[in-house]
C-alpha cells in the first residue's frame, strides 16, 4: 500500500516518511518546499495543496492519504489552505480511489473547555486557527473516503522548535522561565513518535471518525518544566507571573506584532488542557509511551546538540524571532 503525507517536509510529516520507509511502506510526500533531509526513498511532489492538478499527480495510485499540511496560527491563508484545501484533497481522494483518510487535527478546536476533553464534549475554538482546523474536519468528514480525524494534543520531539525553541534557549542560558499563574494547571503535550504510531494504528484500524490523541501526564506545567531544568542542569528557575496582567501585556505585544505567540498560547496557558484518549484505545489499541516531559527532555537534548544552526521562519521546523520576548530575555 503506498502513502501519500501532505506536508511531508514538516515536523510530523518527516518523522512519519521515517517510520514508514523504515518499515519498507512505499510512500510520497507533497509540500510546498523539499526537505534536507528526506529519505532517499520516498517520492517527492512539490506543489501547493490547493492546485488540483498537483493533487491529482500526488494522489495517483496512493491506498492511505495522511493529511498533515497546515497553515500555521501566524499564516495569512487560514482559510485557503486549512479549509479549501483539505475539502479538495478529501474530495479528489475520493475520486481517485483511496482507501483511508486521515487528517491530522488539532485539540485547539474544542478551545478551553473542562478538562479531560472527551470526542463528545463540542468544539468551542477560541482563535482563527482552531476555527480553520475545525472546519476542515467537517470537510474531511464530509467527503474523504474512510475518514478519520486525530485531534493532537501539542506534539513534541527532535527537530520541533517554533515556540519551544525559544523555550530550550532561554533554559540553555540559564534565565528564568515564566509561566501564566503558579503554573499548578496540567498542560498534556504529545512525543512525535506516539503521534506516529497512532497514524499507523489507525491507518490499519477500521474506526472512522474524530479520536483523541495526548501523552502521559505526569504532573502539572511547572513540574514538566522544573524536570526539564533538572535535566539541562541550568540555572533557570520557573518564575510564575499574575496570569490577567501578563495576558493583556502578551495580548498588546501581539496587536503590535511584536510576539511570535498566538492567541491559543496566551488564552490556554493557565489553563488545565488534557485530553481524554479512551477513545483511541478502545477503538485501535493506542496509548501514549512517553510523557509530557519525557517528550521535552528529548526535544531539548537534539535542540542543544543540532539545534542551533536551524534557519529562521515561521514552521515548527524553524527558530522564531523573538520579537518583544527577546527583550524580556535579556533581563531574565
Amino acid at each position: 500500500m503506498t502513502w501519500l503525507v501532505t506536508g511531508g517536509a514538516g515536523f510530523l510529516g518527516s518523522h512519519l516518511l521515517r517510520r514508514l520507509t523504515a518499515e519498507g511502506i512505499p510512500a510520497r510526500s507533497l509540500d510546498l518546499v523539499r526537505a534536507d533531509d528526506e529519505p532517499a526513498a520516498v517520492d517527492v511532489v512539490q506543489g501547493d495543496l490547493r492546485d488540483e492538478g498537483v493533487l491529482r499527480r500526488a494522489l495517483g495510485g496512493v491506498d492511505v492519504v495522511v493529511h498533515a499540511a497546515a497553515a500555521l496560527p501566524s499564516g495569512s491563508d487560514l482559510g485557503s489552505t486549512n479549509v479549501v484545501g483539505s475539502g479538495l484533497l478529501a474530495l479528489l481522494a475520493a475520486k481517485t480511489g483511496v482507501k483511508r483518510s486521515i487528517l491530522i487535527s488539532s485539540g485547539v478546536v474544542y478551545g478551553l473547555g473542562r478538562a479531560p476533553l472527551s470526542e463528545s464534549d463540542e468544539a468551542r475554538p477560541i482563535e482563527a486557527y482552531g476555527r480553520s482546523k475545525l472546519r476542515a474536519e467537517h470537510a474531511w468528514l464530509a467527503a474523504a473516503p474512510a475518514p478519520i480525524v486525530l485531534r493532537p494534543a501539542a506534539f513534541i520531539g527532535p527537530e520541533r522548535l517554533g515556540a519551544f525553541g525559544i523555550l530550550f534557549r532561554w533554559i540553555q542560558e540559564g534565565r528564568r522561565i515564566y509561566v501564566l499563574g503558579d503554573g499548578s494547571n496540567r498542560y498534556q503535550l504529545l512525543d512525535v513518535e506516539d503521534l506516529v504510531e497512532a497514524v499507523l494504528l489507525a491507518a490499519t484500524s477500521a474506526a472512522e471518525g474524530v479520536v483523541n490523541v495526548g501523552g502521559i501526564v505526569s504532573g502539572t506545567i511547572r513540574d514538566d518544566l522544573e524536570a526539564l531544568i533538572a535535566h539541562a542542569r541550568t540555572q533557570s528557575r520557573v518564575v510564575g507571573l499574575p496570569a490577567r496582567p501578563a495576558r493583556a501585556a502578551l495580548a498588546v505585544l501581539a496587536t503590535a506584532r511584536l510576539s511570535p505567540l498566538s492567541t491559543w498560547h496566551r488564552r490556554s496557558a493557565d489553563r488545565d488542557f488534557v485530553l481524554d484518549c479512551t477513545r483511541a484505545a478502545h477503538l485501535f489499541g493506542w496509548s501514549p509511551n512517553r510523557s509530557g516531559a519525557e517528550a521535552l527532555c528529548a526535544a531539548y537534548d537534539w535542540y542543544v546538540r543540532d539545534g542551533g544552526t536551524a534557519v529562521v521562519g515561521t514552521t515548527h521546523r524553524s527558530a522564531w524571532r523573538e520579537r518583544g520576548l527577546g527583550m524580556l530575555r535579556r533581563f531574565s
